[in-house]
């Protein structure tokens, strides 16, 4: 058994899925768009989400990320989650870390702790909450 985080957006989950591709240098597996839904299936998507992602899956490690665009506000993500990427070595969490915090909030940046080589906490500009470590 093993749990894949799910993060719903605002409309802007392209935006996001190439900010992470880019942080966690890895790219999209899978990708549908709402209006990607085949029609025989019976479902039919809002007007004017269309173009939005329905669902993507993009690896993080042994994790798969998946995330999607939430035409309405009670499926998108809230506070009290945190994500926590386990780095092997300290120049990719660096990366990733300099990559979320661009445009986010630094709430505790990368240093030795009692409990990890390295450990940092971001909030990204879309809002996910980041915890890296190695």
């Amino acid at each position: 058994m093993k749990i894949d985080p799910y993060l719903h957006f605002n409309g802007n989950c392209a935006e996001a899925i190439a900010w992470y591709e880019k942080a966690f240098n890895t790219k999209v597996t899978q990708l549908m768009r709402y209006g990607d839904t085949p029609a025989e299936e019976g479902y039919a998507p809002p007007p004017g989400t269309e173009n939005l992602i329905g669902h993507a899956t993009l690896p993080v490690g042994e994790t798969g990320l998946m995330l999607c665009d939430a035409p309405d506000e009670e499926h998108r993500f809230g506070t009290g989650v945190s994500l926590h990427v386990a780095f092997d070595n300290i120049d990719n969490l660096k990366m990733a870390f300099d990559t979320l915090k661009d445009g986010g909030q630094v709430l505790m940046e990368i240093e030795s702790t009692f409990w990890s080589e390295q450990f940092g906490i971001v909030t990204d500009k879309f809002g996910v909450h980041w915890m890296v470590s190695i």
